[in-house]
């Protein structure tokens, strides 16, 4: 456990160190986010604000991995160790790409003549991503077991690949539309991450404590940028890989069905969102949220933005509380 400690508390301090100039370097570029017209008229202040702030969350993440929990130095020689790891690391750098890519199209200036992705397209690549992941698990880690609280471990057998590709999907797309205020998916991810360090170690997944602890201390490095108000954003650079990594690392511990539990305010914003397009669509037009994703709907009841972000990080943590003991209970 010490190792994991100290491998998330230098990653905090990387985090924080290169944060300042990649900001600097954000905002020389001109990487400003463009606000959407869809979120509330208070946001309009922020526009311009640099985004892709997720590239100094993983390059963090990266090169710790690469340096802690990946290679590993012995005899005077360096050899590759627990490559389990490869699977976390290549999600994330591919995510990130696909963010990097749509973020482009999210920028104020000209520099956006380059088209993010449609949605379409979003899912798409979210979704092929979901089933080599799923393909992964299955074939190359031989997982297909789910962990049930007070109950055990179950196979699920070739189930487990339509399982593990929804929980690929389904947590990709919940984590992102999270991404919406100051420190709000920052924070809530990093309590979820925290909770599945905790796990893994207490199953003596050592190595995947150790990376799940590495993205917690990379997550309080970007918060101190990301705090309100925001010198910087992460984009979908840094919340489509956070959502595709916590869907891996559930998969990892096979306490995946605790997901719903420790995020749970993932799990809100998004069943918002779902909520309101079917409401919408079955009464002709009303709505029965003033605006979504929730955070959207706490701010126009007059909350304001810090009260929305502390209030949801009050049940992100009671969640990572919960999902722990839950855990143990098996």
């Amino acid at each position: 456990m010490i190792h994991a400690l100290l491998a998330g508390s230098g990653a905090f301090l990387l985090s924080l160190l290169i944060g300042r100039p990649t900001v600097a370097w954000l905002r020389a570029k001109k990487m400003g986010k463009s606000i959407s017209e869809d979120a509330p008229s208070s946001h309009s202040v922020k526009s311009g604000t640099p985004t892709m702030g997720g590239i100094f969350i993983w390059a963090t993440v990266a090169l710790m991995t690469l340096l802690t929990n990946l290679f590993i130095f012995r005899d005077g020689g360096i050899r590759l160790g627990h490559e389990s790891m490869l699977l976390p690391l290549a999600v994330v750098v591919t995510t990130a790409l696909i963010g990097l890519w749509d973020d482009f199209g999210t920028l104020v200036d000209g520099t956006a003549g380059r088209r993010g992705l449609t949605w379409r397209l979003k899912f798409f690549l979210i979704a092929v991503l979901g089933c080599i992941v799923a393909a992964t698990m299955y074939w190359g880690l031989e997982a297909q077991s789910v962990h049930i609280p007070w109950m055990g471990q179950y196979q699920l057998g070739a189930a487990y690949l339509v399982v593990a590709f929804l929980i690929v999907f389904s947590t990709t797309s919940a984590v992102s539309i999270t991404d919406g205020l100051d420190g709000l998916l920052g924070g809530t991810a990093a309590f979820a991450f925290g909770a599945y360090a905790v796990i893994a170690f207490i199953q003596g997944q050592l190595f995947l404590a150790v990376f799940s602890f590495t993205v917690t201390g990379a997550l309080l490095g970007f918060l101190w940028y990301n705090a309100h108000p925001a010198a910087v954003f992460m984009g979908d650079t840094g919340a489509l890989p956070l959502g595709a990594a916590l869907a891996t690392v559930a998969l990892m511990t096979g306490h995946w069905l605790l997901l719903p539990v420790i995020g749970v305010v993932f799990v809100a914003e998004a069943m918002s969102d779902v909520i309101q397009i079917a409401y919408f669509k079955t009464t002709g037009g009303r709505r029965l949220f003033r605006k979504t994703p929730l955070h959207h709907h706490f701010e126009l009841l007059g909350w304001s933005e810090p009260q929305v972000v502390m209030r949801l990080y009050l049940f992100g943590m009671a969640g990572a509380m919960l999902g722990i003991a839950l855990a143990l209970s098996v």
